[in-house]
């Protein structure tokens, strides 16, 4: 999360400024208590959870508090326009100004050398009895458009003639929604220099599939990345060619030179006597 930059983008692609919260939202001066009533003067805010609350002295007191306690819990919050923080902070007029947009991301983040997958998705996840589960609030999945543009992605360090083989890669999507999928096989590669640093890293190769929404009611919109570790490991070592080799490669150059010119010579003068012959024996018949 901290080594992930997000920006949001127009249709354009222009990155959009960032704007205060509850724009639009309309103005509570008396906000909902987890008590169940309306904050009285001098009384500390305690917003309700609307029964998500892990304790009794939980408070929600955000829109986002409210829907990471329903996560916690496994719930589905559907009725956001309901839930009184959301409606002060303007949550679901955000959402409607957003249509349209798109996304910019970068940073890096670290895994474990075992198989795993990350994905670009427009929802949070969460885990509910070991199963991974999506919040899609506010999200019509059979809207969402999931073109891409991968300007770069590695697998650790870059080293001299690494090639990437989804640096700008480019998809657009022209049926409904679905999602987009990536299986890497990445192959843990040593480059070794000349003064003997050592390069950790990876190379990686990949297939591409696309799964429509359709016919799949738990399909989830985003882009995925499925990788999994060879267990074979490649080493490339950088070295001086030595002076003796040098020139035995200068003379082997030389030799097939003679060499060929030597053919060609004799092919021009062996031709040109026998058509000086034949031009004489023309003469003189």
């Amino acid at each position: 999360r901290h080594d992930i930059i997000k920006k949001r983008l127009d249709h354009l692609g222009n990155v959009i400024e960032s704007r205060s919260d509850g724009i639009g939202g309309p103005k509570i001066d008396r906000p909902l208590q987890r008590h169940g009533g309306r904050l009285d003067h001098n009384e500390t805010y305690c917003g309700s959870c609307y029964g998500a609350e892990m304790s009794d002295d939980e408070c929600c007191n955000s829109c986002e508090e409210v829907r990471e306690t329903y996560r916690k819990k496994g719930w589905a919050l559907t009725n956001p326009e309901m839930i009184d923080q959301c409606k002060r902070e303007g949550f679901i007029e955000k959402v409607k100004e957003e249509a349209g947009e798109g996304c910019n991301m970068e940073g890096f983040l670290e895994v474990n050398k075992v198989a795993g997958s990350f994905h670009f998705a427009p929802a949070k996840s969460f885990y509910q009895s070991n199963i991974h589960l999506f919040d899609l609030l506010a999200v019509q999945t059979e809207n969402s458009n999931i073109s891409h543009r991968i300007n770069k992605l590695s697998f650790g360090q870059k080293f001299p003639g690494a090639v990437n083989p989804l640096d700008g890669v480019e998809w657009t999507q022209q049926a409904s929604s679905g999602m987009y999928q990536y299986f890497i096989k990445v192959v843990p590669t040593i480059y070794k220099d000349i003064r003997g640093r050592k390069i950790n890293s990876n190379q990686f190769s990949v297939t591409e599939h696309f799964r429509s929404a359709d016919g799949y009611t738990q399909s989830l919109p985003g882009v995925f990345f499925f990788y999994d570790f060879s267990p074979i490991k490649v080493s490339f070592t950088e070295e001086n060619v030595s002076l003796l080799h040098f020139m035995t490669n200068i003379c082997a150059i030389v030799g097939g030179i003679f060499t060929v010119s030597g053919i060609i010579d004799a092919f021009v003068y062996h031709g040109q006597r026998a058509i000086k012959k034949k031009m004489e024996i023309g003469k003189f018949g």
